[in-house]
């Protein structure tokens, strides 16, 4: 027997200089998580597929800050992220010193 998965995306966003805790910007399944999904792989925003963790978020309303039981598994995710991001200009900025003198261009 075959399980219908529909697929399910949350956006979170934090400012460390205007919020307390990490806020819920976007959730949807579906068609809405698709497009969640779309717009931030367009901004080079990173995604970590976490499906425990999306099932306690949605039930966090929009613009809503996570509750303080959810505050290690977020920060886990937030970590992930800096890692991935910071492991990203590392390589880019290799690349970048590497390709200088051979003129190939960064995809």
């Amino acid at each position: 027997m075959e399980k219908n998965i529909t697929q399910k995306a949350i956006a979170l966003k934090y400012d460390i200089e205007k919020d307390n805790a990490p806020k819920i910007t976007a959730k949807g399944k579906g068609e809405t998580a698709s497009n969640i999904i779309k717009i931030a792989k367009e901004h080079d925003i990173p995604i970590k597929e976490d499906a425990d963790l999306i099932e306690l978020l949605s039930q966090i309303d929009i613009d809503k800050e996570i509750p303080g039981s959810m505050y290690k598994a977020v920060a886990e995710i937030f970590s992930f992220i800096y890692d991935l991001s910071n492991n990203k200009k590392d390589i880019d900025s290799k690349l970048k010193e590497k390709t200088t003198n051979s003129l190939i261009n960064k995809f």
